[in-house]
């Protein structure tokens, strides 16, 4: 035990995961020489215990380089934040804020007058309030308007996202009663005028998350079901999961229906996420009516789904990038999105040209997050083809910092659009030790 602490190739980390965790984990790789046959050299032992000890270090959240080319990556921390908006989540988590606190007036305010102003501006609806997630913003919703009645939704829209998060039942838990109306490829407005009842307090509209229906269809126009909402005193909620504030057809993207277009359409409250297009932390965002809004503000279970003040800087900090289309390119999914063919061309052969294995290859990224499941976004790629694909992948992954590519037809692809330029020498390097090894 004490010859391996005081070796020079472990003692070092004793700094890094303390001297009774570094005990421990020589303790357990004792045990291990202790049950094997034959006792290896100390040299083996050594590299063995440096190699767990490593591991320890780095268990936990990890920066990683993203190279699958799927902008809002789920597994990855869908978008990165914009740096300026980490610069002032920063100054308000390192010391006091006026988080709840009116400065003109010296006494309590509330948290949701940071983004509200900023939302309402955006959006054009009358007011916002701001949640935990996207999950909890549709939660908060039903308990606040249909616990014990009915909600009237199309089976075109009965949707299961990622981590079984499945429409139909979160209505169940909120004690709402689900309404079917239309079939699966059609659904009309009369479906709906037929399936109101007294006992009827809101009609929904939900994305269609990572899906398309085509062919012989039909649907509702939002504005025709907000319509039927106001002659019939019955509130109309969209969850519009993606969040997008922007067209994406700027970018050369099919349109994806915006918040704007939601409020314009007059829908009475518009949930949608803030992770995903619009590109700031997690947390759930409702905008709607100011009468609505204000039922939700005095629910009691806003308590339990309010977001922190580093999450509140954070969006804060995010919307006001929308200010002007030279500042929202601050935002890294546009700054992404921005990227031309031909300048992701010359970053690629740049790093082709230091690893002799790998080759330039045109390649299709995709939004992600639940965003345009259909579109493909033109991109390149860094490829090598090897007979372990897998094998150099996995390489790839216990680097530091760990890069995630992709596999295709038995190469392995790393997708430009989705790394940033910094990380260019970093690429071409881990590739080079990873090909190091034959693979």
């Amino acid at each position: 035990m004490n010859r391996l602490l005081e070796d020079p190739s472990v003692a070092p980390y004793e700094l890094l995961v303390g001297r009774d965790a570094l005990r421990e984990l020589i303790g357990v790789e004792l045990d291990r020489v202790r049950a094997a046959e034959a006792v290896p050299p100390f040299e083996v032992i050594v590299q063995r215990l440096v190699t767990r000890v490593q591991a320890h270090a780095s268990a936990g959240l990890r920066d990683v380089i993203n190279a699958t080319g799927t902008l809002l990556h789920t597994n990855l921390g869908r978008a990165p934040i914009a740096p300026p908006a980490f610069d002032d989540a920063r100054a308000v988590a390192q010391g006091y804020s006026n988080l709840e606190f009116d400065l003109t007036a010296g006494e309590r305010g509330s948290r949701y007058d940071h983004t509200s102003d900023l939302l309402r501006r955006i959006t054009g609806a009358q007011d916002a309030l701001v949640v935990n997630n996207g999950a909890a913003a549709i939660l908060l919703i039903l308990d606040t308007f249909a616990r014990g009645s009915e909600v009237v939704l199309a089976r075109n829209q009965l949707i299961e996202i990622g981590g079984g998060f499945r429409l139909p039942e979160v209505l169940a838990r909120s004690g709402a009663q689900l309404v079917e109306v239309g079939t699966t490829n059609k659904v009309y407005l009369r479906d709906y005028e037929r399936a109101l009842s007294p006992r009827t307090t809101l009609l929904m509209r939900s994305h269609q998350s990572n899906f398309a229906i085509e062919g012989f269809v039909d649907d509702v126009a939002p504005a025709q079901l907000a319509a039927l909402g106001r002659r019939t005193g019955i509130a109309l909620v969209e969850d519009l999961g993606s969040g997008a504030l922007v067209d994406l057809r700027e970018y050369g993207l099919p349109h994806e229906r915006t918040v704007q277009d939601a409020v314009a359409d007059g829908v009475s409250l518009v949930a949608f996420s803030a992770d995903k297009l619009l590109g700031g932390p997690q947390a759930g965002i409702i905008v709607g009516t100011r009468a609505h809004v204000a039922r939700l503000r005095s629910n009691p279970l806003v308590r339990a789904l309010r977001v922190d003040k580093v999450t509140l800087a954070l969006l804060g900090a995010t919307l006001r990038l929308y200010a002007e289309p030279q500042s929202r390119e601050a935002i890294p999914l546009f700054r992404m999105l921005a990227q031309t063919g031909d300048d992701l061309q010359a970053r690629a052969l740049r790093i082709a040209a230091e690893v002799p294995a790998a080759t330039v290859v045109d390649t299709q990224g995709r939004v992600g997050g639940g965003s345009l499941p259909q579109a493909r976004i033109a991109s390149v790629a860094v490829a090598v083809a090897c007979a372990q694909p897998d094998a150099l992948a996995a390489r790839l992954r216990q680097g530091s910092p760990p890069i995630v590519a992709r596999i295709e037809q038995g190469c392995v692809l790393l997708d430009l659009r989705t790394v940033e330029p910094k990380w260019d020498p970093a690429l071409a390097a881990a590739l080079t030790d990873a090909l190091h090894e034959p693979v």
